[in-house]
């Protein structure tokens, strides 16, 4: 289709934006709109400038014949910021605390709009990674491994409980929960990871990590490996954690006594930071 070249910016600004992470020819552009190459890298350096002055992303350039464009999503620091007091706001109602040091977040994790933005922080943290897979376990991880999945153009890996006769054949494994202390079992589809897929694990809450620990065991059962792991809300605990080197976009302190919620940021910032796409 023949188009003008504002009508082309925005069609292919929403292009890029359906496909991030993946390598788009130049060519696909120049048969969509019967234009000339020249053309397209015109446009293309107008979307680029724009993507990054708006610290949207980056518009990356890989030259070749198997080359093209790729759209990497990015979330500014400032952004992320103001993203993250919003939700500190939002998340230190008193009435939010439940039995056994956990928080109430359902109305949060079912927002739509909340949801994409921590989707959005995660994958900016892990931008300049290879991600071939989002894992979370059942089930309140489950919103925002599909929001950062987005990101990335990568599948969903779920980890249960127990199996399903739908899933087929499984491989499970038992772990000990940090924070209770107990030996669990979770399970995964045989047919959910390929080996040496890059793994990247994403969770709603933490309190020590056993989940977490777990998954990154689980992971090593198809060869795969860990890449990254990011978390929402992790709790302020006295003791180490079962696992290191994560993100965590919130800390929780819950002062019991006075019914009380303390919630500061996490890491996910400082991590943001560092990431060499930074914008």
């Amino acid at each position: 289709m023949k188009l003008r070249r504002s009508s082309r910016l925005v069609d292919m600004t929403r292009y890029l934006l359906q496909h991030p992470h993946q390598i788009v020819p130049l060519s696909h552009f120049s048969e969509r709109y019967e234009s000339a190459k020249s053309s397209i890298s015109e446009d293309l350096a107008i979307i680029k400038e724009n993507f990054e002055t708006l610290g949207a992303g980056k518009l990356q350039t890989l030259a070749g014949a198997a080359g093209g464009v790729c759209f990497v999503p990015y979330m500014a620091t400032n952004e992320a910021e103001q993203m993250l007091q919003i939700l500190r706001e939002k998340m230190t109602e008193p009435e939010r605390i439940l039995p056994g040091g956990y928080l109430y977040m359902t109305d949060i994790l079912g927002k739509p709009d909340y949801v994409n933005a921590i989707g959005r922080l995660i994958a900016s943290v892990y931008a300049d990674r290879q991600i071939d897979a989002i894992m979370t376990m059942e089930t309140k991880g489950i919103p925002i491994a599909y929001a950062v999945a987005t990101q990335f153009s990568a599948p969903v890996v779920i980890v249960r409980r127990s199996s399903k006769v739908t899933e087929g054949s499984t491989v499970s494994i038992n772990y000990i929960s940090g924070s209770s202390k107990r030996i669990q079992t979770m399970v995964l589809p045989r047919r959910s990871l390929k080996e040496n897929a890059r793994v990247l694990i994403v969770d709603d809450f933490m309190k020590a990590g056993g989940t977490m620990k777990g998954m990154m065991n689980l992971t090593k059962e198809f060869g795969a490996s860990v890449v990254g792991m990011a978390v929402f809300v992790e709790k302020k605990e006295e003791q180490s954690k079962l696992v290191s080197d994560y993100t965590s976009l919130l800390k929780l302190t819950i002062l019991e006594q006075e019914e009380q919620l303390v919630i500061d940021p996490g890491n996910a910032v400082s991590s943001l930071a560092e990431c060499s796409l930074n914008i």
